[in-house]
């Protein structure tokens, strides 16, 4: 296993010769850890019951993932630098297959947290890793191919975990939700171990270590810890309503401004915050916050539009998300091969933002009668829009540094992607409730009880009508008729908050457009710095 983990020291190596199958190799790591993050959520009420475990119990087995996962990604280049990446890579991927074998195999609630704590942690390393090890694999010309390829692990295994954790929950186990990582996993750590390198800066790992920066290491738990838990379960405490919320958010918020000092004035941080001086990094990472934010909270919202409104079952609501996936892959593929033909491909990261907003704008004008055909066109366009803009955004941010500096871009770079991806969420769920709220007090008051009996029983009568608003014979009864009517305000309220939201994320992906003018002149040069 030593042997594995260190691999050779041969400094002729020839990273190139490989760089396909080290590509393969590190994106079946990255699909996996993405996977896991969506893949269990349908599976939560069997583990429930399994466990005898209440809601909010059960919860915490996505919570403790999340955590674990945030608070060690930006670590990742640091403990790189410390023990070598191959070595590192490898010990995570066999880490997480392992903690993926004791989850599935979990007898009670305690022991599920613990090994998806440990999951989570193991899980972090794959993607800064990965994507630095990709960066310095391929040429500066075909980074952008990269990052595309990288990218549909990325991008396209959370749309598919929903609908394939359905899957196997219903014609296996829940348990078979952690055990299929098992065999790819192994296959992962065998092609990392045959195929991936250190570069030479970093085979003299022991050059690197010297005094460890433990206060820095306690604050950025803190602060990445704290907030993580706010933004995943504030929805359920009602936000700054709650008192351990509150005080949760000021201890993260004052544990930040403690490690960005911290940061900035040790002489071997765990954070590079050195790189944010950079011009075309910060405008990556503003590019970035904002596309994860969108990403990742659409892919909650379509979900719950078509499964609770729509009433579509969890293989039909995959089946509608896929071609999303597609256009995604597609659009990658298409910006990186233009990349590796010299093209300059800054100007898709425009483009992609205009598609997102027409897919957003569309999306709100969505109603309770649309046809499956008028949910996928939209969401196929996005899909086309999220992957125009990965690859070029990711390259520049992680090109824009010398090779032995790639590393931390990279920790950095996804520690901000994971938060713009939480926040984007926790916006978007607290948005949602509040707006059905708003929505249906006003619809409410335009309704007497006569009104919402007279109307419960036409409803009831309408060929087609939607699954919300009719029964099976025509109700009869004042009560009825008032439950009736009442779920009918709440479906249409939850559909003009699914439309506010869109159509704020329009204007947001508008304001986009422009970005990027912001990466000119950078992203050649950015590329080139990271031949030397």
């Amino acid at each position: 296993m030593a042997a594995i983990l260190q691999g050779p020291q041969d400094a002729a190596y020839d990273l190139h010769a490989h760089k396909w199958l080290i590509a393969l190799a590190v994106m079946l790591g990255t699909t996996l850890e993405v996977l896991d993050t969506s893949i269990v959520n349908v599976a939560l009420p069997h583990m429930q019951g399994a466990f005898s475990a209440s809601v909010d119990e059960i919860a915490w087995v996505v919570t403790s993932y999340l955590v674990a996962n945030g608070i060690v990604i930006p670590m990742t280049a640091w403990i790189s630098s410390r023990f070598g990446r191959k070595r590192y890579f490898l010990l995570s991927v066999f880490t997480f297959v392992t903690a993926s074998a004791l989850c599935g195999a979990a007898q009670s609630l305690s022991q599920m947290i613990i090994f998806r704590l440990l999951q989570g942690a193991a899980g972090a390393a794959m993607i800064p890793s990965s994507q630095a090890i990709l960066m310095e694999t391929f040429p500066p010309e075909e980074q952008q191919m990269a990052m595309a390829l990288w990218g549909v692990g990325l991008m396209v295994a959370p749309i598919l975990g929903p609908t394939l954790g359905g899957w196997i929950t219903d014609n296996w186990n829940w348990r078979w939700n952690f055990y299929i990582n098992v065999p790819v996993g192994v296959a992962a750590f065998a092609m990392a171990a045959a195929f991936v390198h250190d570069p030479p800066y970093l085979r003299n790992h022991e050059k690197a270590r010297g005094a460890v920066d433990y206060a820095g290491i306690l604050l950025l738990v803190l602060s990445l810890g704290a907030l993580q838990i706010v933004l995943d379960r504030g929805q359920r405490a009602d936000w700054f309503a709650s008192p351990w919320v509150v005080y949760a958010t000021i201890l993260s918020a004052l544990a930040f401004v403690g490690l960005a000092l911290r940061e900035l004035r040790f002489s071997a941080p765990i954070l590079d915050l050195r790189i944010l001086k950079i011009g075309i990094f910060n405008a990556a990472l503003a590019v970035t916050v904002t596309f994860s934010a969108v990403l990742f909270g659409t892919l909650l919202l379509s979900p719950v539009f078509l499964e609770e409104l729509l009433g579509y079952d969890a293989w039909k609501a995959g089946l509608v998300q896929a071609p999303r996936g597609i256009g995604s892959m597609a659009s990658m593929m298409l910006v990186g091969n233009l990349a590796s033909l010299g093209i300059d491909t800054r100007k898709f990261i425009g483009l992609g933002f205009t598609l997102i907003a027409i897919g957003c704008w569309y999306s709100s004008r969505f109603n309770l009668q649309m046809g499956m055909w008028e949910i996928v066109w939209p969401t196929t366009v996005m899909g086309f829009g999220f992957g125009m803009i990965f690859p070029p955004s990711s390259a520049a941010a992680i090109s824009c540094v010398t090779r032995e500096r790639m590393g931390y871009a990279a920790s950095l770079y996804n520690m901000v992607r994971n938060t713009g991806a939480a926040l984007g969420i926790a916006w978007m769920t607290n948005r949602l409730v509040s707006q059905q709220q708003i929505h249906q007090a006003r619809l409410a008051e335009h309704f007497s009880v006569f009104d919402a009996w007279r109307l419960s029983n036409a409803a009831a009568r309408m060929p087609g009508a939607p699954a919300f608003a009719y029964a099976p014979q025509i109700i009869s009864g004042r009560k009825q008729g008032l439950a009736m009517v009442y779920g009918a305000i709440q479906a249409q309220a939850a559909m003009m908050s699914f439309n506010d939201i869109y159509l704020i994320l329009a204007a947001a992906c508008v304001i986009m457009i422009p970005s990027y003018l912001l990466l000119r002149g950078e992203l050649n040069q950015g590329a080139g710095m990271s031949a030397h």
